[in-house]
């Protein structure tokens, strides 16, 4: 029986695996609805900023972090109608906040909403450092990672039913999948899968920060103050993030097609 359902999920997963990512023409996995997964972040974005008030607008930080935002919202979204993929972002509803945290962190749920802790500012020091993790972060969203590791996990731990049926048999599990799908894999077998959408976030990443103005030159010297400030401290295999030295190798490979898209 086990072997049958793992059988049942692979050919399911060939079966939903006919989309590619923008950019890098990566097959995905998608079994969620768009609109779906849109209302599902939509409404965790809210109960998030309710739970943390995000910092106020007279803000000097919240400025910066609203301004870097949406100069890369603007950007990407421009360059995406251009090239005929506007429909990728269409029922998009960008913003950006700043809350009080002490974490080293940010995220982006589905359709750009976009969060940046506090404990990032002293690593990210300024625009250009900012520009580095928002296009990260966008970067998730365009790529729906979202939606891809919603997917991964509903076959995994739900058997692979539809969202609607997860969410009427099993609403909490469900809630905790999707607010999982934005943090630590839960098992060694979703490990390399992470940290796949990760290094394709950090290059695409580079290349929305050089649409939006700012030079991706400047996103080596973030990920090198990262790892001073702790990074990535797991060997890689047991982390779901690149490691620092592997992750700025990367990038360094990917500069010269990022500055293509490089505008001051």
């Amino acid at each position: 029986m086990l072997k049958r359902n793992h059988l049942l999920l692979l050919l399911l997963i060939t079966t939903v695996a006919c989309s590619v990512v923008p950019f890098s023409n990566r097959k995905r996995i998608n079994i969620v609805p768009d609109d779906m997964m849109l209302n599902m972040s939509f409404t965790n974005y809210s109960e998030f900023l309710t739970q943390n008030p995000p910092l106020p607008e007279s803000d000097v930080n919240t400025k910066m972090v609203k301004e870097v935002g949406n100069k890369l919202a603007t950007a990407v979204s421009s360059f995406m109608n251009s090239k005929g993929m506007g429909a990728e972002i269409k029922d998009f509803k960008w913003d950006f906040n700043l809350v009080n945290n002490k974490e080293v962190n940010a995220w982006c749920m589905p359709g750009g909403k976009v969060v940046v802790y506090t404990g990032l500012l002293p690593i990210s020091m300024n625009a250009e450092g900012l520009a580095v993790v928002i296009g990260h972060e966008i970067a998730h969203a365009i790529a729906k990672h979202g939606s891809e590791r919603m997917s991964q996990q509903l076959l995994i731990q739900l058997g692979g039913i539809s969202l609607t049926a997860a969410l009427d048999k099993k609403p909490e599990a469900t809630k905790n999948i999707f607010l999982t799908a934005f943090g630590v894999a839960s098992t060694l077998g979703s490990l390399a899968y992470s940290r796949e959408h990760e290094s394709e976030a950090d290059k695409l990443g580079l290349f929305f920060m050089a649409m939006a103005g700012y030079d991706p030159n400047k996103a080596i010297a973030f990920w090198e103050r990262m790892s001073q400030n702790g990074g990535a401290t797991q060997p890689e295999i047991l982390s779901t993030h690149p490691s620092d030295a592997n992750r700025i190798a990367d990038m360094k490979k990917n500069l010269p097609e990022a500055m293509q898209y490089y505008k001051k």
